[in-house]
């Protein structure tokens, strides 16, 4: 496995990012960190990118507007293009609009997505257990019905059933990419 991930890494040198999407408490930071060390790339935390007032109004339980969003998005954006590594770039982003997925496609390129699903039982339980992050579990229900799933017209999507560890699903993501990469 390890000369699999070695040669998945140098023939990943210069790929397109990796999105890695779903709502609050899917994981999304945990998996596009470790999926950036497994490549080589580099690890974008979206959250880092908000403005204090998203953030307050997030702590708060209040969803963010498409008018609160779009300049989140546009920072997303610009760090991922200034990242300047020799690998991918992995970022973790709810994304949870394809107009949000498009807004980033527009400005850096075609990417793999990378969703995280699970069902909205799973997680609050993983939200409710949550320490020191300002999304919580009353952000839930708003984002489940923003959340429009990635479609196969967006291009190469891999979906990932959270139930798995964590080393699972980036085992998984792993393998399609270097499936797809083989094509």
């Amino acid at each position: 496995m390890v000369d699999a991930i070695t040669d998945l890494r140098l023939s990943w040198a210069q790929v397109r990012p990796i999105l890695v999407m779903g709502v609050a408490g899917t994981g999304k930071s945990e998996i596009a960190s470790r999926l950036a060390a497994a490549l080589g790339g580099t690890f974008i935390e979206a959250d880092s990118y908000h403005s204090v007032e998203n953030v307050e109004r997030m702590r708060r339980g209040i969803g963010l507007t498409d008018t609160e969003r779009w300049p989140w998005l546009s920072a997303v954006a610009v760090a991922a293009l200034e990242a300047g590594t020799p690998g991918p770039v992995i970022i973790a982003c709810s994304a949870l609009k394809r107009s949000y997925r498009d807004f980033l496609r527009h400005r850096i390129g075609p990417f793999w997505i990378l969703y995280l699903a699970g069902s909205p039982e799973l997680i609050a339980k993983r939200l409710a257990g949550r320490k020191g992050h300002f999304a919580s579990g009353s952000l839930l229900e708003s984002q489940m019905s923003t959340l429009e799933p990635p479609s196969e017209d967006e291009g190469s999507v891999i979906r990932v059933d959270i139930r798995l560890a964590p080393e699972d699903i980036v085992a998984a993501a792993l393998a399609r990419l270097e499936n797809e990469h083989s094509v």
